[in-house]
């Protein structure tokens, strides 16, 4: 790391999407100039128009472009770059990376190269923090890989236990092993996703903890000889051992247990003679005991909790201290002041396992951003989602003066985050930052599985009031509909513009069928008139219902539904999306689909059919060949797409007729990976 002892003019950012913007944005605030760099895919993005100067690095695979040090160096040489901030993923935590910028007399904003070789190999990390008397998880770290030793050691410590990549992170060549029956399976998709992402398949094993916590410390150091830790964030609420939701500071965290774990963050920074912005992460038992688990020797995705409680700019800082300044502050002069959540909006079906999502942004309407609520995005409206890069649309953060007030603002954020064109998680962030028990701080690493019917609806949850607040809305906005088109029309009088379901001398009725948790809901509504203005009787055909009719009136103001129902006046802040309508209330979020009539067309089961891939990717293995008897469930494929593995299963039991594809081929989304034929009951 070269230090300058002055600031720089212009840096280059050795990374895309929501990191670059973030940081180039500190870079204007403080006067500097900001080079970005690019892919085919991202020609047109946000982090490129923001920039000052941009320079194409090659095609749209990482691979091809952001992952190549060479042609990032030589960007900066061209740009006149003094420095590069590499942001996180992509050549963040690279040493030889580091070491090239070294030896082209350019400042890399980050660690030196030894304390990234000595973190990023999880073993070799071990080792030092062992030697540094920092506590660990017990587990074998040790150079012998093969399949043996590594599940003896597994099967001394008794399961569970967790096999980890040593060079891995965000999950990677990760899996959680539950009994000695599942180790074989568990060790060999570890280590090819491992493989895979990192090319280096060394693997760990460490005993699993059933109740922990994944608490952080934020640490900085400086050339001086300073150190100081930003105190602490929870990371708990995971899903494929990737945070979904941090918070700043850890709840039920006492001063005694918050020094203790920021100092041994600061030993364990200064045991590799850390610089610049680094994190300590580890596990904290129910017992108040904590673990040593990794150090990412970068900025964290969730840095932006840690700003906004403390006030500090994280990125300034890494560009000070790189700069060769002290750091701005010692560690009596920084404080907690408040409460911040950030909530990851990723593109990804959250009710299919998570599996991450393509296409177009046609529509994008983030929260206003205030003192309370920030969003961090690297995406516009009209933006592609693709298939090369990690899912994230932004990150949505919020802040006040303790828990319970930002939990409020991080709700009401989130239905007004309004995206249309992709499938996001927003209604499952929604749903699990309303359910009681996270409300209650009652949270682990285990918490979206331990309250999965809770968070996702799956349990039958009355709809008293949530079926008739979606009927009056179905028929409330097709009012407006209307409306709006006789106002558009030659003949705003004419009866194709009405909505009134009115008859000749019968009741005015609408007939509609809303589904919800894969139940049909027939409802028929009733308009009639009172005084001046309308109101509606609803009765729902189903047996939960029992022929009971609700009085409803309401309108529709922005997005809000407000309404009556049996005299109790309410509201719901409403998302459509086509056929598709979600109701934020304080419980939740509920989705409905408008079941449109069925036209008598009938698809012929003749049980042959085919299994397509979930979206563009890799193909990584392919288990099975043409004429193989499968069971149901059996994996068939694995595929590799938005840096996660996809097991394409069988869907029942039955015969494979023909395979499409081979290891190493490209896939399409929708195209067809083997035919299938299904045996008969």
């Amino acid at each position: 790391m070269t230090i300058s002892n002055k600031m720089f003019s212009k840096i280059l950012i050795a990374n895309r999407g929501e990191i670059a913007c973030r940081v180039i944005k500190t870079a204007r605030k403080m006067g500097i100039r900001t080079v970005a760099v690019y892919s085919d895919a991202d020609a047109n993005a946000l982090h490129v128009s923001m920039a000052d100067e941009a320079v194409y690095l090659g095609p749209s695979p990482s691979r091809e472009s952001y992952l190549l040090s060479e042609k990032v160096i030589a960007a900066a040489k061209k740009t006149g770059a003094q420095a590069i901030h590499p942001g996180y993923g992509f050549l963040s935590e690279n040493a030889d990376f580091c070491r090239l910028c070294q030896q082209e007399n350019i400042t890399f904003i980050g660690p030196p190269v030894g304390a990234i070789e000595a973190m990023g190999s999880k073993s070799a990390a071990k080792a030092i923090m062992e030697k540094a008397q920092v506590p660990l998880v017990p587990g074998y770290h040790g150079d012998d890989q093969s399949e043996a030793v590594i599940k003896k050691a597994a099967d001394d410590m008794g399961y569970p236990v967790l096999l980890k990549a040593t060079a891995g992170g965000g999950g990677k060549g990760m899996r959680q092993i539950w009994s000695e029956a599942e180790f074989a399976d568990g060790f060999a998709a570890a280590k090819r996703e491992a493989k895979s992402s990192f090319g280096d398949d060394t693997m760990l094993v460490e005993k699993y903890l059933t109740q922990p916590r994944h608490v952080e410390i934020q640490v900085f150091c400086d050339n001086h000889d300073n150190a100081v830790y930003l105190f602490e964030r929870d990371c708990s609420v995971q899903r494929r051992h990737q945070k979904v939701i941090e918070e700043a500071p850890a709840f039920k965290m006492s001063e005694q247990l918050r020094a203790q774990m920021g100092e041994s963050a600061i030993k364990s920074a200064k045991a590799i003679g850390y610089r610049g912005a680094g994190t300590v992460e580890f596990l904290l038992d129910v017992d108040g005991s904590f673990y040593f688990m990794e150090m990412n020797t970068r900025l964290q995705v969730e840095h932006p909790v840690t700003e906004l409680i403390t006030g500090q700019d994280l990125v300034e800082w890494q560009l000070r201290v790189a700069a060769g300044e002290k750091l701005p502050k010692s560690q009596d002069q920084l404080a907690i002041h408040g409460h911040a959540f950030e909530a990851r909006i990723y593109a990804e079906d959250p009710n299919n396992d998570f599996l991450p999502a393509t296409g177009t942004l046609n529509f994008l309407q983030p929260p206003e951003e205030s003192q309370h609520v920030r969003v961090d995005t690297g995406v516009r409206q009209g933006d592609d989602v693709s298939v090369y890069y990690d899912p994230m649309i932004a990150k949505l953060i919020v802040w006040d003066e303790n828990r319970e007030k930002a939990l409020q603002r991080l709700t009401k954020a989130l239905t007004e985050y309004q995206i249309d064109g992709v499938t996001t998680n927003i209604d499952f962030l929604y749903n699990l930052a309303t359910c009681q028990s996270f409300v209650d701080q009652e949270i682990d690493t285990g918490f979206i599985e331990k309250h999965h019917d809770e968070i996702f609806h799956d349990d039958q949850v009355t709809l008293n009031d949530e079926l008739p607040m979606a009927a009056l809305y179905v028929v409330l906005s097709q009012a407006e509909q209307a409306k709006q088109q006789a106002v558009d029309s030659a003949d705003p009088h004419s009866p194709w513009n009405q909505t009134s379901a009115w008859r000749l001398n019968e009741a005015h009725l609408h007939k509609i069928t809303l589904a919800h948790n894969e139940l049909d809901y027939p409802i028929t509504i009733e308009q009639k008139r009172g005084g001046t203005s309308s109101y509606y009787l609803i009765s729902i055909d189903h047996p939960a219902f029992n022929g009971k009719v609700t009085d409803c009136q309401g309108r529709i103001e922005n997005n809000t539904l407000k309404i009556s129902i049996d005299g109790y006046q309410s509201q719901a802040t409403i998302s459509r999306n086509g056929d598709n309508i979600s109701l934020y209330r304080p419980n939740g979020v509920f989705n409905f689909t408008l079941v449109r009539p069925d036209c008598g067309l009938t698809d012929l089961d003749d049980n042959h059919g085919g299994l397509t891939a979930p979206m563009n990717g890799t193909m990584v293995s392919v288990l099975v060949s043409k004429g193989d008897k499968v069971t149901k469930d059996q994996p068939l494929m694995i595929m590799e797409a938005m840096k996660m593995e996809h097991t394409i299963k069988a869907p029942s039991d039955g015969e494979i007729d023909d395979v499409f594809y081979q290891a190493g081929d490209m896939v399409d989304g929708g195209s067809e990976l083997v035919k299938f034929t299904a045996m008969e009951d």
